[in-house]
């Protein structure tokens, strides 16, 4: 590229001519570097992996085969049924989802209550799934003195002795299902909110001004043009986020009915663990090759119109729904808080009459926390977890900017396969790769360090990252990548002009990664060791003696809310506006 002075001023030749994103590229050498890192991190924790499970479904000691493995995971006891709740739950949890994020959206649009209807939803969605686990199993506790939905049912029916158990074998199914809804309805609301505020109203108005009723508004005014490639937004997101049930499955269900609510991804744990298998490998085969393709299916519905247009300002003479239906959002959103309000009570008890009592029985204390507070086990989890939240997210956010920025230019078929890579990398299930991963830290780090488990996080964690900033990148008109070339003349910064443009979604990643990593369980379970014991693995380990530690469980499950909560509450504009900016391609 050659300088030359025009009028009294440098300008790039390269640059003259219509606007064309690819001369605003970095040089190939500059191109390689900035990809290294993230290239680096994905082959050896990701794609080596996924190959070295693929190799372990059909061969043994290196010898080939071929199906065996699959026949053998597949017609052991349980694994049918395994396999159909799996499919029952990418189905229908994100069908409930969907349909109640949408009206819960629509009922509290334009509305002086909407606000704190959606800071309701919104804040299960950014617990710990083990708090959620924890939360639920205090709600359907089978003991009427102490399970309120237990105490409520045996009220309606007025047979106690026959009031069926929500945990039992039966329902523990529907029960974590309900769980998992409450966690991720707040999310779904978001999402509509956004896609709902860009609606045209001139379009709805068009709609009416032909004497069209509500149902006409719904089908021609929101639903075709925008809401049906949103629904597809939604229900992707949730059908991904269904792989994360082993958390709940592991916390709320007690030991004597765990298969009774096994999916793969609590088959593939039980059957290899954080080694390699064939059985488990062959079950992570068909686990990984169904969601990776869901996803893609589901991608190339959506990716051209998402992210949807920027909102429009909506006239003020826009009616807000009805009374009724804004009431009922309300109603909602306060049952909403029933769950969290018995986490609260069963914390303010003191330990022992949380193990023999009712938590309705006795006056509020702070016994429990005193009790949780004064040990060290807590403390020791919860900086740990502080400190490898925060590396974890300032590692993925360097490593995924500088290789969103020669990604970004990428146009055509380039651009939709490195889309489509990123997008099947961001749905491997851990526990698929947990043995090949645990090969690879072998080599270089002892198992169970925190450097190998902050690894596993940063690798994970780049993928949707990578893709979030790549999509957000693109957006910036080439005139202005060309006018910061003008003006600073250095590739780091149009890099910074690139991440001020778009801060949201920089924003919406940082918030989003931290929350993942202090939420988590998976990882922390698979790699973790006495050295590098992460709060959610801390917390299930807790829940071994669920009723008599009933009280400090639940005063830890409060304590561990409290900061993912606040970023998430903090951070929940950007990180819709995030992702409106770098949605899927």
């Amino acid at each position: 590229m050659r300088r030359d002075p025009v009028l009294g001023q440098l300008a790039l030749l390269d640059d003259v001519g219509p606007p064309r994103r690819g001369r605003a590229y970095p040089a190939t050498g500059a191109t390689w570097a900035l990809l290294a890192p993230a290239a680096l991190l994905l082959g050896g924790l990701l794609a080596w992996p996924v190959l070295r499970t693929v190799q372990a479904s059909v061969t043994t000691d290196g010898r080939w085969v071929g199906a065996e493995h699959y026949r053998a995971a597949l017609t052991s006891p349980g694994a049918g049924a395994a396999v159909g709740r799996t499919v029952l739950w990418a189905l229908l949890v994100p069908t409930v989802v969907t349909v109640l994020g949408y009206l819960l959206a629509a009922a509290s649009r334009r509305s002086q209550e909407g606000w704190l209807v959606r800071f309701i939803l919104v804040v299960p969605t950014a617990l710990p799934l083990v708090v959620t686990g924890v939360t639920f199993r205090l709600l359907y506790d089978p003991d009427p003195q102490r399970g309120p939905v237990t105490l409520l049912l045996a009220w309606l029916t007025g047979t106690p002795e026959r009031v069926p158990h929500l945990l039992g074998p039966r329902l523990v199914t529907v029960a974590v299902m309900s769980a998992f809804v409450w966690a991720w309805v707040g999310l779904a609301v978001l999402v509509f909110r956004a896609a709902l505020d860009t609606v045209p109203a001139d379009l709805v108005d068009a709609v009416r001004a032909f004497g069209g009723s509500r149902r006409d508004v719904f089908w021609d005014a929101q639903w075709r043009p925008l809401m049906l490639r949103t629904v597809a937004v939604v229900f992707a997101l949730v059908a991904v986020g269904t792989s994360r049930t082993f958390d709940l499955i592991l916390v709320m269900t007690p030991g004597s009915v765990r298969d009774e609510a096994s999916v793969l991804a609590l088959r593939i744990w039980q059957t290899s663990g954080a080694t390699t298998t064939g059985q488990g490998a062959a079950l992570g085969v068909i686990w990984l090759v169904a969601v990776t393709a869901g996803m893609l299916v589901v991608s190339m519905f959506i990716r051209q119109a998402w992210p949807p247009p920027p909102p429009r300002a909506v006239p003020a003479s826009a009616p807000p729904p009805r009374r009724l239906v804004r009431l009922l959002a309300a109603a909602a959103a306060v049952a909403w808080l029933l769950p969290l309000g018995v986490l609260a009570a069963t914390s303010s008890q003191s330990p022992v009459r949380a193990a023999t009592a009712a938590w309705w029985s006795g006056p509020p204390g702070l016994d429990s926390y005193r009790a949780v507070l004064g040990g060290t086990g807590l403390w020791r989890s919860l900086g740990f977890t502080l400190l490898l939240a925060l590396v974890v997210t300032a590692v993925v956010l360097c490593v995924a900017l500088l290789a969103a920025y020669p990604l970004a230019w990428l146009t055509g078929p380039p651009a939709q396969a490195v889309g489509l890579a990123l997008l099947a990398a961001a749905v491997v299930p851990v526990q698929v790769v947990a043995g090949p991963i645990n090969e690879v830290l072998g080599l270089a780090l002892s198992s169970g360090t925190a450097r190998g488990l902050a690894l596993v996080h940063i690798a994970l964690g780049i993928p949707f990252a990578v893709l979030v900033l790549r999509n957000a990148f693109a957006d910036l008109p080439a005139d202005q990548v060309r006018a910061a070339r003008l003006g600073e003349r250095h590739l780091w910064d149009t890099l910074r002009r690139l991440v001020r443009h778009h801060r949201t979604a920089v924003v919406a990643v940082a918030v989003l990664e931290f929350v993942q990593v202090w939420n988590d369980l998976v990882v922390g379970l698979l790699f973790s060791g006495p050295d590098a014991a992460p709060l959610g693995w801390f917390l299930a380990e807790q829940t071994r003696g669920f009723v008599t530690g009933s009280g400090t469980l639940a005063a830890g499950s409060v304590l561990a809310s409290i900061l993912p909560v606040l970023v998430f509450v903090l951070g929940r504009r950007q990180i819709v506006a995030g992702l409106v900016a770098g949605g899927v391609r």
